[in-house]
C-alpha cells in the first residue's frame, strides 16, 4: 500500500519559484501565489510585478515591519527591492496586456486538460466574483502557470476535462503545480512533471479522473568517443 504526504503551500511556492528563470518578470496573483515570492533562490534575478503599481517587489516583511502603505494586489504588506519602483494602476495594466511578462501564476478554481482557466467565479448562488486582473495577465503575459490544491474540499478534482465555471482564459495554462503533483497542460491533454514521493502515475490518474501522459524520457545521448 502507498504511503505519501502532500507538499505544504511554502513547498508548492518553493517548487514554483525553482522553475521561474532568472532575469524573468514575473505576476504573482492573490492568494497562494503570492507566497513564491518568499521562496526565489539566492543569487536568482526575478522581477516580480503587483498589478496595483509595483515592479521590483520583494518578499513579505518580517513580523512587525510591515508598511501598510507598501500592499500588493490583495492587500497583503510587501517590500520592494533596490531598484524597485511605482507607477500608475494604467501603467500596470499596460505592462500586463502589452506582452512585456514572462510568467503569470494564478490561482484557479478549476484547469482543463488543454489549459483552459477558470478562476474568477464558481457561478454558485450567492458566490462573490471576483473579476481582478486574472483575464489581462492569462492572455497577456508569454506564460500563465498555476498554483492550486489538486483536490476540493470535498475531494473533487480540479483538473478536469472541461471548465465547468466560468472561463477566465483559453488554452492559456501552460503548467499546474499542486500540493500532489506538478503537471503540463499540452493540446494532447495532460504530462506529468513530477509528483510526490510515493505517489503512483495510476493513483495520479485515479485522483484526477483523467489519463495523464508520463514524464518525456531523457534524451540519450549520442556521438561518437
Amino acid at each position: 500500500m502507498s504511503s505519501y504526504q502532500k507538499r505544504s503551500k511554502d513547498e508548492v511556492a518553493q517548487r514554483v519559484a525553482q522553475d521561474i528563470p532568472d532575469g524573468a518578470y514575473v505576476n504573482l496573483g492573490i492568494g497562494q501565489p503570492t507566497l513564491v515570492a518568499n521562496h526565489v533562490p539566492a543569487g536568482r534575478e526575478v522581477i516580480l510585478q503587483s498589478e496595483n503599481g509595483i515592479l521590483g517587489m520583494g518578499p513579505a516583511p518580517a513580523e512587525g515591519a510591515e508598511d501598510f502603505d507598501l500592499i500588493n494586489a490583495g492587500k497583503q504588506p510587501v517590500t520592494l527591492l533596490p531598484g524597485g519602483a511605482f507607477f500608475h494602476h494604467a501603467d500596470s495594466f499596460g505592462m500586463m496586456r502589452g506582452g512585456h511578462l514572462d510568467v503569470c501564476v494564478l490561482g484557479a478554481f478549476q484547469v482543463s486538460a488543454t489549459g483552459d482557466l477558470a478562476n474568477w467565479s464558481t457561478g454558485e448562488p450567492g458566490a462573490i466574483p471576483a473579476v481582478g486582473g486574472a483575464m489581462d495577465l492569462a492572455v497577456g503575459a508569454k506564460q500563465t502557470w498555476v498554483m492550486m490544491d489538486l483536490l476540493t474540499r470535498q475531494g473533487q478534482s480540479k483538473l478536469v476535462a472541461q471548465c465547468t465555471y466560468p472561463l477566465t482564459g483559453i488554452g492559456c495554462v501552460r503548467r499546474v503545480y499542486t500540493d500532489l503533483a506538478t503537471l503540463a497542460c499540452t493540446p494532447e491533454g495532460l504530462q506529468l512533471i513530477d509528483e510526490v514521493d510515493g505517489l503512483t502515475l495510476a493513483e495520479l490518474q485515479q485522483l484526477v479522473g483523467l489519463p495523464i501522459r508520463p514524464p518525456p524520457a531523457p534524451a540519450q545521448l549520442t556521438g561518437s568517443a
